[in-house]
């Protein structure tokens, strides 16, 4: 159990820092251009940079959530990492080009902290648990 404890943590840390990173990644993203422009022709400068962030934080959201809300029993934390990860996807299928510049940036920045509330929330009931056993 205490395995299982600690892996489900790390996945939680790892969840969180990936939805960090892509709301850092949207809001540095035109400030770095504008003061580097070399960086536009980077990996951190494609649009497909969202899409690969989604490729770690779809897994690690869907792996340690569904185990922490079998384990406390919250659900509400697996609807705020369904609606962070979809606004995600979302934003990342639709674009600028039907979001525009700051819509695009809104909804990623809003699909991230969602999913980093819902991490955050589903270490904390974890650990709540845990101390409670």
């Amino acid at each position: 159990m205490v395995t299982h404890s600690k892996n489900l943590a790390l996945a939680d840390k790892f969840a969180v820092s990936a939805s960090t990173l892509c709301a850092a990644h949207c809001l540095a993203l035109p400030f770095m251009v504008s003061m580097f422009p070399a960086i536009s022709a980077t990996v951190f400068g494609e649009e497909a940079f969202h899409v690969w962030l989604l490729w770690a934080i779809i897994p690690l959201s869907a792996f340690s959530l569904s185990l922490g809300c079998r384990r406390h029993k919250n659900m509400s934390v697996g609807f705020f990492g369904v609606l962070g990860v979809g606004t995600l996807v979302l934003t990342a299928f639709l674009g600028h080009a039907v979001l525009g510049e700051n819509g695009e940036r809104f909804a990623t920045l809003l699909g991230a902290t969602t999913v980093a509330v819902a991490h955050v929330l589903n270490y904390r009931y974890c650990r709540r648990d845990e101390c409670a056993h």
